[in-house]
């Protein structure tokens, strides 16, 4: 499966709750939708611990300091989802330039999300809303076409 057929498929859903909810009016940020801060960063420790056990795309991650990753991507998630949070990190470019990451990276650390997005059963309005934050980074992060 492409990355952009990845993208497409996961237009889904991200609320971080694994509780239902009546649905939330359509003024409420996506942040509050996903159950902000706490349920972000559930999310991104079991998406990280996907990832770093993916044989795939692990050895990408090798000489990564994963506790600053982990909060870099929950702090992404929340300021780029409208929550109250700043994004400290590097631009996307200059943060993968060295990584020559392929397509093939990329679809196998989606289908790690798209796994840790199920397990919390995130809605599919969330996860397309988060795909609609994310799908543009894909020509900063991949390097090698």
């Amino acid at each position: 499966m492409t990355v952009s057929k990845i993208f497409s498929a996961m237009a889904v859903s991200l609320v971080f709750t694994a509780c239902a909810h009546s649905p939330a009016p359509e003024s409420t940020s996506l942040y509050d939708r996903l159950g902000g801060q706490p349920a972000i960063t559930a999310v991104v420790d079991d998406f990280v611990d996907h990832v770093t056990a993916d044989k795939r795309i692990n050895g990408q991650f090798a000489n990564t300091n994963i506790p600053r990753l982990k909060r870099l991507l929950v702090e992404q998630i929340c300021a780029g989802s409208g929550g109250p949070c700043r994004y400290t990190g590097r631009d996307m470019k200059s943060a993968h330039a060295h990584l020559k990451i392929s397509d093939a990276n990329l679809t196998a650390l989606l289908q790690d999300l798209s796994r840790t997005l199920d397990k919390f059963k995130v809605p599919d309005k969330e996860r397309s809303e988060l795909m609609a934050i994310l799908a543009p980074m894909k020509g900063e992060i991949v390097t090698v076409r």
